[in-house]
């Protein structure tokens, strides 16, 4: 019997930090320029300055779609005390569309870790229907969780991280 290979977010500790576990059941791509976001890329600071392209699959225009843009590790991986912090917020997003068709309610604030290794985890909820999801009153210590059970936004449906360090990096892995 061969072994299935675990599941990139259980590894990057996002499955348990951030969320819990959820069938994927729709398309999520993030690009920055042309670079694909995948589990586990690396990406420096000058890379993802701008607000990524955010293409949501789906397959009815009738469904509207929050996409969440946290970071676990702020400010320091090792003492994570502003843990979530909330970097995009953007909501009402039809589905088969960008995130540039839905509503930002928090501007994207580009990846600025100062010391160690950040995740930067962008994760899709369905909503229930359109306008059904308002946004926070700030951006530290935002809880994924609590803000889907909010609004009644259920487990996720996408989910994708990446890793992120200061341009001149910190020691530990290198950045391409």
């Amino acid at each position: 019997m061969s072994r299935l290979p675990r599941d990139p977010l259980v590894i990057g500790r996002v499955i348990g930090d951030v969320l819990d576990p959820f069938n994927r059941s729709v398309d999520l791509r993030v690009n920055y320029n042309s670079r694909e976001v995948n589990n586990g890329s690396e990406f420096r600071p000058s890379q993802v300055v701008n607000q990524p392209r955010v293409e949501v699959g789906g397959n009815d225009l009738r469904n509207f779609y929050t996409l969440v843009m946290v970071d676990p590790d702020a400010p320091n991986p090792s003492d994570p005390t502003l843990r979530e912090y909330l970097h995009w917020l953007v909501t009402d997003i039809p589905g088969t569309t960008n995130a540039t068709f839905g509503n930002q309610e928090f501007g994207y604030e580009s990846p600025r870790p100062s010391s160690g290794i950040h995740r930067f985890v962008i994760v899709l909820f369905r909503q229930l229907g359109r306008q059904t999801v308002f946004p926070p009153g700030w951006r530290q210590n935002f809880i994924t969780r609590d803000f889907a059970e909010l609004h009644n936004l259920g487990l996720p449906v996408a989910a994708v991280y990446y890793n992120c360090q200061r341009e001149s990096g910190s020691g530990g892995r290198r950045l391409p």
